[in-house]
């Protein structure tokens, strides 16, 4: 159960949610990539030994290991960052949570947001991601970057916060 399902209100219901883009995974895949790479190449090296040299034959199996478990950790902490954000518009608030042990969480009443702003790179607008800024009625903005969807996650917003105020009038 996500974050926000956790924590709805009476009457309140999920209407959009989205997370970080898959983009963020391209820096902790390549470095895992490095480090698998050098893992193999130390076990091709191990395999190449002369059985004289066990012990050097040994110690660069470890190593390849050691490597290999270096090249997991970038990717698992990667996927575990990105399935760890999440943004989230009901009826009534909008949600963002990031992290998971550590933990910082936004919750905005529609009816107190001032605006929102979307920020889209060339290859963001190409791919599909991009900041969001929201801004709360005498709050600081918050920006929350790489964002997949940006330009709908804006839209619903917008959407709700209109209903919201057609339904008050």
């Amino acid at each position: 159960m996500s974050y926000v399902q956790k924590h709805l209100i009476d009457g309140e219901t999920i209407v959009y949610e989205t997370r970080l883009h898959w983009i963020v995974l391209i820096g902790p895949v390549l470095l895992g990539l490095l480090f698998a790479l050098t893992g193999v190449g130390l076990l091709v090296l191990s395999g190449r030994t002369t059985a004289d040299q066990t012990g050097a034959h040994q110690a660069l199996i470890v190593l390849g290991a050691a490597f290999f478990a270096v090249a997991l950790i970038f990717i698992i902490r990667g996927i575990l960052v990105r399935n760890a954000t999440e943004m989230t518009v009901t009826n009534k608030r909008v949600f963002v949570k990031v992290g998971m042990a550590a933990r910082r969480t936004i919750e905005l009443l529609l009816s107190r947001v001032e605006s929102i702003g979307v920020e889209e790179s060339v290859m963001g607008r190409m791919l599909g991601f991009g900041a969001v800024i929201i801004h709360g009625t005498g709050g600081t903005p918050e920006v929350f970057n790489m964002i997949a969807h940006p330009l709908e996650f804006r839209t619903q917003v917008q959407q709700q916060i209109e209903k919201s105020q057609s339904k008050s009038s």
